[in-house]
């Protein structure tokens, strides 16, 4: 049902995404849909939460710089790859409230996941033992998201290092990085 989902809405985006397709897409009757999900944000919403439900962790690769560069990396190679379901659901995300809960729940699960980095990092003593994770994460991982699914950028293969490279050193500097929440 949820790879249903997936193929539906790279081919035709949110507003060609509808019980009834993809019930005929995984070839159920649309009543077995309906009373599973209730609707396509719930449909969304289990694909976004399956997406976390899954053992990726974030590279161990002995420096700072180089594991925000191998996470950098990850999202560019997810977000240069043009329309993936990567991108497709980010972009519902602002559409349906139910695809929005599930975003914010995967975003939060990969932070959480990441937050071993920062851990190593201050453990090694790269990093002040104050330093906020995610803040660190959020600042080098934006500049991948801003340039590429933003801006639309043509894609730049050195990006995901300098972006890692420059939150490595606002970090190891103690500057005051911003995250979410004011963190």
């Amino acid at each position: 049902m949820l790879e249903a989902v997936g193929a539906l809405l790279l081919e035709a985006g949110y507003d060609g995404l509808t019980v009834d397709a993809v019930a005929e897409r995984a070839g159920v009757h649309r009543t077995t849909v309906y009373r599973r999900w209730r609707d396509v944000g719930g449909l969304l919403a289990d694909v976004l939460d399956a997406a976390a439900d899954d053992t990726w962790s974030p590279p161990d690769t002995g420096t700072l710089e180089d594991d925000l560069t191998a996470l950098c990396q990850e999202a560019y190679d997810a977000l240069a790859a043009g329309a993936t379901l990567t991108t497709a659901l980010i972009a519902v995300s602002f559409r349906s409230p139910e695809a929005a809960a599930a975003l914010s729940r995967f975003w939060a699960d990969r932070y959480d996941r990441c937050a071993v980095v920062v851990e190593r990092a201050v453990a090694r003593g790269e990093l002040p033992a104050d330093t906020d994770a995610r803040a660190v994460l959020v600042t080098a991982t934006a500049p991948v998201y801003h340039e590429l699914l933003l801006l639309r950028a043509a894609p730049d293969p050195a990006l995901p290092r300098r972006a890692a490279r420059a939150a490595a050193a606002a970090a190891r500097a103690g500057t005051q990085l911003l995250s979410a929440g004011g963190r």
